[in-house]
């Protein structure tokens, strides 16, 4: 079952999670053994052995498990790109485990023993799941509060997390399906950024600016290419974007950076025009992850656009 996106719900009826950065993921589990499955149903228990534990932690019990596969940074928030380094390796090595633990955060209790639940409520199946006490060193059940949708939001958003979902306390469980009775909020942080060059359009925009390369500076005052922005862009900030832009075209990137080698499309302008630019998150590599357009800052000078610590 998929959440639909969308903003906080109000009103009274809804429990509320909070949003994790990770992969959807399924587990069975009966009579010692188990299955871990991803979204499109492919076998990848191989590649996440430390879920090992789940029989175990289970007592034997036959059971079926919504959940989301996280990385964990330092702070103990769920970072996407260190999960990447987990993504698709199969029978990782002892030393890959111990870089990069992984852990199973469960949310759904789909099947009990012989019973199949997903007909019943929401509230029925998470007071079920909570009974299971799956709680483990790579597994464990994050809490769920009921008709708190605000303060969590404000929460999360306090500790820079990616958002919340909200899944109303009567809805059932329809496997494949998005529905209204799940909605989740994506929080939208924002950063300014510094324009380096744009890259042409396609289609519809031939002739005009595709996308913006942008960059930032680290603390050493060094420029960094962090990322390309094309959602947002309107055709009227297109061309306000071309015209405060022509006047800065140089030969060469202005910021070292092994992505601009790739770029042999890109127009590159000198580092002046500040750009305010909404995202979900920066990945391990400092670049900006699903970032769109919100428009020129002309009171701005280029400095301001700083690389996270």
């Amino acid at each position: 079952m998929l959440a639909t996106p969308g903003s906080v719900p109000t009103g009274e009826g809804w429990a509320v999670e909070v949003k994790h950065d990770g992969i959807r993921a399924a587990v069975t589990a009966a009579d010692g053994r188990w299955r871990l499955r991803s979204r499109a149903g492919r076998d990848i228990s191989s590649a996440f052995p430390e879920l090992g534990v789940l029989p175990d932690l289970l007592g034997g019990r036959r059971v079926a498990l919504d959940g989301e596969l996280v990385a964990l940074d330092a702070s103990g928030v769920s970072d996407f790109s260190r999960l990447q380094h987990r993504i698709g390796v199969n029978e990782p090595s002892t030393q890959i485990l111990r870089a990069v633990p992984v852990t199973l955060y469960v949310f759904d209790l789909l099947v009990i023993d012989q019973q199949d639940i997903m007909a019943a409520p929401y509230a029925e199946r998470r007071a079920m799941l909570e009974e299971l006490q799956v709680h483990g060193t790579a597994v464990d059940t994050p809490p769920s509060f009921t008709d708190a949708a605000a303060e969590v939001y404000a929460a999360a958003q306090e500790h820079g997390l990616e958002g919340i979902v909200c899944k109303r306390l009567t809805s059932p469980y329809n496997p494949g399906q998005r529905s209204r009775n799940w909605v989740k909020t994506v929080i939208p942080h924002e950063a300014d950024v510094v324009v380096c060059g744009w890259l042409p359009g396609r289609g519809r925009l031939r002739g005009a600016i595709g996308a913006l390369v942008v960059g930032a500076y680290d603390r050493a005052g060094e420029l960094h290419l962090v990322g390309r922005v094309g959602s947002g862009l309107s055709g009227a900030s297109r061309q306000r974007l071309q015209q405060q832009l022509a006047p800065l075209r140089r030969s060469d990137p202005p910021a070292g950076h092994a992505e601009s080698v790739a770029m042999a499309d890109a127009t590159w302008v000198d580092p002046q025009v500040v750009a305010r630019i909404a995202y979900r998150s920066w990945t391990g590599r400092n670049q900006l992850r699903h970032p769109v357009y919100r428009g020129v800052l002309t009171d701005r000078d280029a400095s301001v656009a700083q690389m996270p610590d």
